[in-house]
């Protein structure tokens, strides 16, 4: 009896490794295209970096994730390829992407975890924790509760505590920031929020083991502060509270949004679409516009983006006026910033007992 020779199995898993990018790439162009917008005053190149910048930062296009080829991108978009090369240079500059020889180009990592075979290596252990708590009757989602919660336990008994610093934009907003992500933290931690410009302008930079921000803005504050202290991308979501403010807009009302960087207009309207669109009346313009007034003047509610609180005081009294707000996502803080902490926590230890 013969059998299939066992060396085709590497090709056989290195098809479906191309069938799954050849997809993923295919979901992405038909993303991309969809957010385009040819009715913006802003070019199709700067809109696509921006959505790439956009999607990185709120985990829509995450580490590891294959980007379409030049030829793909630039026929989808249509633009030239040297177009999409320019792209594609100024993210691997900003380290949002990298390109991986002949296998293409994908989403950068943003962050030091431990390397895949060690979760493989906990494999057996947490087999064997459920086993155990099968035959004492504890189901698998209690386990799953008692470990995170022993977790947390453990994680706020540690006496050295290190230092945080969050770099952002604007000091209100980065504040914000700070104060959303400090409740995650052990209480013998410390988070402190700073701007790049008061960085840039001269102000020292706090004590820092970590320093968070952005993901687009990572490769900027590392050539500030540089390389011998870590740097975190973060994932930001829509605030709740955005998002809620949206919902309840009537459906009659027209929506004005006020963008701050061009290359985020068609992802800021398309995110606002998003979480209003019973709303059939939405235009976009940019908050150095000329003709600002008359745009406000003819729509009921203005979004703006962060660092605009100046647009609230622009409107009439029968309108509205609030900020598009975004949040650090909980769930990327508890999955990969704190275990970042941890490591970062034991090197430490490891270092002072030696």
């Amino acid at each position: 009896m013969s059998s299939s020779p066992r060396t085709n199995l590497p090709e056989k898993r290195s098809n479906r490794s191309d069938r799954l990018g050849h997809a993923q790439a295919e979901l992405i162009l038909a993303t991309f295209a969809a957010k385009l917008d040819r009715s913006l005053p802003v070019p199709l190149g700067v809109q696509l970096q921006g959505l790439i910048q956009y999607g990185v930062a709120l985990g829509d296009l995450p580490s590891g994730m294959r980007l379409p080829s030049v030829r793909e991108l630039a026929e989808s978009a249509g633009v030239a390829p040297m177009t999409i090369v320019g792209v594609y240079n100024e993210l691997k500059q900003q380290k949002l992407i990298e390109t991986r020889g002949s296998s293409g180009t994908f989403v950068a990592k943003t962050e030091s975890l431990p390397d895949p075979t060690v979760f493989q290596r906990l494999n057996p252990a947490i087999d064997a924790l459920l086993q155990l708590g099968q035959s004492l009757g504890v189901d698998a989602g209690r386990i799953t509760a008692m470990i995170a919660g022993r977790a947390g336990h453990l994680r706020f008994q540690q006496a050295n505590g290190l230092n945080l610093v969050l770099v952002g934009l604007f000091a209100d907003a980065t504040q914000a920031y700070a104060d959303h992500i400090r409740p995650n933290l052990p209480a013998t931690d410390t988070l402190v929020a700073v701007t790049v410009d008061a960085l840039r302008n001269g102000s020292p930079l706090p004590p820092a083991d970590l320093i968070l921000t952005f993901a687009n803005r990572r490769a900027e504050v590392e050539q500030i502060v540089g390389t011998n202290i870590p740097v975190l991308g973060l994932q930001f979501i829509a605030s709740e509270a955005t998002r809620t403010r949206l919902a309840g807009l009537d459906p009659s009302m027209r929506v004005g949004i006020v963008s701050i960087f061009p290359q985020f207009m068609a992802m800021m309207k398309s995110g606002v679409m998003r979480f209003c669109p019973h709303v059939t009346s939405t235009a976009i313009t940019m908050a150095d516009d000329p003709e600002l007034e008359r745009f406000i003047e003819q729509v009921d509610v203005v979004v703006y983006a962060t660092g605009l609180d100046w647009m609230a005081g622009k409107v009439a009294p029968h309108q509205q006026a609030f900020e598009y707000r975004h949040a650090p996502d909980r769930t990327f803080v508890q999955q990969h910033v704190l275990p970042l902490l941890d490591t970062l926590r034991n090197n430490t230890t490891a270092k002072e007992t030696a």
